[in-house]
């Protein structure tokens, strides 16, 4: 998808169009950009930038801060048009994915006309433009999907296509080549694709193993698969401060709140956790992360008291971020056997048939709809603060 967030925005008010609009942290706060239209992206502002770093650059810009909820709901549209053509779907976001057309072309008429279909219907159900990239591989597809933005098709069809393509452009074009990887190559004046061919030994010494996944791809050779994508193995919320925290107190409330936001999230997916990883980032950018391993759990009072006690280990210091991680996951939570305590067997279930109510009403109304008198003192103070 073009520029999303700020495609969704422009939407659904025409008066932004054409301006330089910013998705993310406001100027007084902190934070990133999120996304950007292509007005602002002409003064050099870009995804991830701070957002101190944007507003020196573009103080004119207008500055909204993302609605998930509306931009969920265009993903959800968007991707039921894209599942019609394969069932074998990577998505990297709300509105990215790889999709291996490979065995439904014949369906459809061939990948342009894959491509063309996507490209109307997607505009067609929300009034979004998309750009889309037909290759012969991961990496061809991805370069194809950037080259015309906005609302372009490009193709990219054989290994000679793309190195001819990329030959003169910075090492960077390559996947899994980074800032780092990047800066130890220029050190040796290997600043382009067809620098690192011409040089393929000194790249093999320099990177080794690395070195040769590099030269492989700069070859055009690129065997990985566009495959469906797996449950995630970890799921994390944190929340940054405008202003670095010193009270505990408030720090354990934002533990609380994050803490029922991820039980939700488990508990609708009917999944447990076994490792649950507390994260701080104090006022000086250090960070650290500490971890417990406890009985799979999904409920919020044992992932914040776990947290808590994790956060009561944790120095004095003034706090810019705090957050929670939930990872190894089961489906699966063990019992105790229950020998004959027929008032204990009888609580047990009553408790299960209360928990079962208590999501569904979530799932219906809101994870909001049912608060503890601890988790509506911490939204409370929030509120105030």
């Amino acid at each position: 998808m073009d520029y999303f967030y700020a495609a969704v925005e422009i939407r659904d008010n025409p008066e932004l169009k054409g301006k330089p609009l910013i998705i993310g942290a406001l100027p007084t706060e902190r934070g990133v950009v999120s996304t950007c239209s292509y007005e602002a992206r002409e003064f050099g502002v870009r995804s991830a930038m701070s957002i101190k770093e944007e507003y020196r650059r573009c103080p004119h810009g207008i500055y909204m801060h993302p609605n998930p909820k509306k931009y969920a709901e265009a993903s959800k549209i968007i991707h039921r048009i894209w599942a019609d053509y394969t069932d074998l779907i990577n998505y990297v976001a709300l509105d990215e994915c790889f999709m291996d057309v490979t065995g439904s072309v014949h369906l459809f008429g061939g990948a342009r006309n894959i491509a063309d279909e996507i490209k109307k219907r997607v505009f067609t159900d929300t009034a979004l433009t998309c750009s889309v990239g037909i290759g012969y591989s991961i990496m061809s597809a991805k370069l194809a999907s950037e080259a015309k933005k906005p609302d372009g098709l490009f193709e990219l069809p054989t290994p000679e296509t793309l190195k001819n393509y990329i030959y003169d452009r910075s090492v960077r074009v390559i996947y899994g080549i980074g800032a780092k990887t990047a800066e130890r190559l220029q050190q040796y004046g290997i600043n382009t694709v067809r620098d690192i061919d011409n040089n393929r030994e000194k790249v093999l010494s320099l990177l080794g193993n690395h070195g040769k996944d590099i030269l492989d791809l700069v070859d055009g050779v690129d065997n990985r698969p566009a495959e469906p994508n797996s449950d995630a193995k970890s799921l994390g919320t944190e929340r940054t401060f405008q202003q670095d925290i010193t009270d505990r107190d408030f720090l354990k409330d934002a533990l609380r709140l994050i803490a029922k936001t991820l039980s939700f999230q488990i508990r609708n997916k009917g999944t447990f956790c076994r490792t649950i990883t507390l994260k701080v980032k104090f006022a000086n950018m250090q960070q650290i992360t500490r971890t417990k391993s406890v009985e799979p759990t999904n409920k919020a009072d044992i992932i914040y008291e776990t947290s808590a006690e994790l956060f009561d280990k944790v120095e004095k210091r003034p706090i810019r971020l705090i957050g929670i991680t939930l990872s190894n996951f089961s489906q699966t939570v063990a019992e105790q056997l229950d020998f004959g305590d027929i008032d204990s067997s009888a609580a047990t279930e009553s408790k299960k048939k209360l928990d079962t109510a208590m999501l569904d009403l979530q799932r219906n109304y809101g994870s909001g709809i049912i608060k503890t008198a601890s988790e509506l003192n911490a939204e409370n103070r929030f509120k105030e603060d």
